[in-house]
């Protein structure tokens, strides 16, 4: 954290600008990431150019940058080689990277305060299959709560402002990654993925958002990585259920084919849409894949714009 306030207060005074996605940046920087680790191999093997990507959407008017740890597991690096203690020290990295990036922001002149999300991607991230947009792993909560608890815990042990819960398809997913993040000391942000009215499993989202409603640690609510059109709906039943900010961060509306690994169709987002999700409830606003810093430019100008 770069000043006195919290995230959480801030959320509670206005609008908060979040960055966008973390992997075309770095892929329209010349960064290849066609494997299974996707951008967290660059923590092992390129860091500078993640502490690059993040600067860039501070320097857009990003208020908070969401660390390259998405796909970042013990199991996915074991599967490269890389031993636990080594993964720890990884994890730990993608906090400090964004954190130099705020310092870097800084140093050129942002006075805004800028804070740091560690991402926190479902265990369908790590299987790198495409699942992590359908939920139904056919294991029990407390197995899922094993698998994400030791790496909530060496996050957290790197001081982020603030753990994302991102990208979470699964309402039962959802009550394992609620029940890891007890007694960590570090806030967080539950976020679905959600297509229509329901998780990408298919439960309500009433259901979906009420397990976080009475959950001290988490701060905010709300949707990644689904399609702009899906997000009006999803702020009203956030902020209706839990009473709680609403975090919103939709892909540019193109869909990924996990078979071919590539994006396909066309964008559908744009700034101006924010104005709408803040209305409902919103209060941290950004973009998730395919969105760039221009576009969070143009968030941070709309939000800026206007009362906050």
């Amino acid at each position: 954290m770069t000043s006195n306030t919290t995230l959480a207060e801030a959320l509670a005074s206005g609008t908060v600008v979040l960055d966008g996605g973390m992997s075309n940046q770095l892929e329209s920087a010349g960064h290849d990431l066609s494997d299974e680790l996707w951008s967290a191999r660059l923590l092992a093997e390129r860091p500078e150019a993640i502490t690059e990507a993040h600067l860039a959407y501070y320097e857009a008017g990003a208020d908070v940058a969401i660390t390259s740890s998405y796909q970042a597991t013990f199991e996915g690096f074991a599967g490269r080689g890389i031993g636990r203690e080594k993964a720890a020290e990884l994890l730990s990295l993608s906090v400090e990277l964004a954190r130099e990036a705020a310092r870097q922001a800084q140093a050129k002149g942002v006075a805004r305060p800028l804070w740091v999300a560690a991402s926190v991607g479902p265990y369908g991230a790590m299987l790198a299959d495409g699942s992590e947009y359908r939920g139904r792993y056919g294991l029990s909560v407390e197995e899922l709560e094993r698998f994400h608890r030791p790496r909530l815990e060496v996050l957290a042990g790197a001081r982020p402002d603030v753990l994302a819960l991102e990208t979470v398809p699964d309402s039962d997913e959802a009550a394992a990654l609620l029940r890891a993040v007890r007694g960590l000391g570090v806030p967080a942000w539950l976020s679905y993925s959600v297509e229509g009215g329901r998780t990408r499993a298919g439960q309500p989202l009433e259901e979906a958002f009420g397990l976080a409603a009475d959950v001290d640690e988490v701060i905010a609510v709300g949707v990644n990585c689904s399609a702009p059109e899906d997000v009006d709906g999803a702020v009203r039943t956030a902020v209706r259920v839990t009473g709680k900010p609403v975090v919103v961060y939709p892909n540019s509306g193109e869909a990924w084919d996990a078979q071919a690994r590539a994006w396909a169709g066309s964008s559908s987002f744009t700034a101006e849409q924010v104005s709408g999700w803040r209305a409902s409830g919103a209060r941290l606003i950004g973009g998730c894949c395919r969105v760039g810093p221009s576009a969070i430019a143009g968030i941070a100008a709309v939000l800026n714009g206007s009362a906050g």
